[in-house]
């Protein structure tokens, strides 16, 4: 994928972290209503260019483990306090455990039952027994809307009065009937710090499961699970919350 590959440097103009302090917030309430014993080393998978961490760092020791190098680069750039990891959420292995393991929106990226389940236990795998895991996906199928997002930003003019800009279109389409997975489109229109500009078009496959699978799931790799809600900008979206059984 385009946007967290050769993209990947343009990432805090297409999410900025200042967008994520309500967001962050709502992460720490739902673990900390949830822990049992010590809530410190906290792991989270598919932790991108490092938006929400930005926050979640100031509450806890994180473990951030993303499979895209430009990626790592941006978060490492924003959080060189935090340890980071190359790795995929379905395989990677660190050897350790930790009293929390987090999952933000990456887990979308799981189009098959199949990978939402290898997702899912490598998350048990790296809880203590009592620890929290948090998955908080965009939408399961009953919360799903297909449609259109607008946005982007501008870097802080250098000293040349030069920037870069960055605006773009995200179209999510509607999964097929009896799929597993919709597509997401996204138009990027850059400006370089010349004044040149460039579009590029950038395809995105993205799992939408129903509630009910997600919480077999759960089950099925030792994790009891429930559905809580989170809220942003007034918004309620669906929060999983599992602990792992001791």
């Amino acid at each position: 994928m385009k946007l967290y590959e050769e993209l990947a440097g343009w990432w805090p103009l297409v999410s900025a972290p200042s967008e994520y302090v309500e967001e962050a917030g709502e992460y720490v309430r739902l673990l900390r209503a949830a822990a049992s014993g010590p809530l410190k080393e906290v792991l989270e998978l598919g932790s991108g260019g490092g938006n929400n961490a930005s926050h979640l760092k100031r509450e806890f020791s994180l473990t951030l483990v993303e499979p895209s190098e430009g990626m790592r680069e941006v978060s490492r750039a924003l959080n060189p306090e935090c340890v980071h990891h190359p790795g995929d959420m379905r395989t990677v292995r660190l050897g350790r455990v930790f009293d929390a393991v987090f999952v933000h929106d990456a887990v979308e990226y799981m189009t098959t039952e199949a990978d939402l389940r290898a997702a899912l236990e490598t998350v048990a795998t790296h809880l203590r027994p009592g620890g929290v895991a948090l998955v908080a996906p965009d939408s399961t199928l009953e919360t799903f809307e297909p449609g259109e997002v607008t946005g982007g930003g501008d870097e802080p003019a250098a000293a040349d009065g030069r920037s870069r800009s960055l605006r773009f279109l995200e179209w999510t389409l509607p999964p097929e009937p009896g799929a597993t997975s919709c597509v997401v489109h996204y138009v990027l229109v850059l400006r370089e710090r010349d004044g040149s500009v460039r579009s590029v078009l950038d395809t995105h496959q993205c799992g939408v499961f129903p509630r009910a699978t997600w919480l077999r799931l759960f089950q099925e790799v030792g994790l009891d699970a429930r559905l809580e809600p989170r809220t942003i900008e007034g918004t309620a979206y669906d929060t999983f919350v599992a602990i792992k059984r001791r």
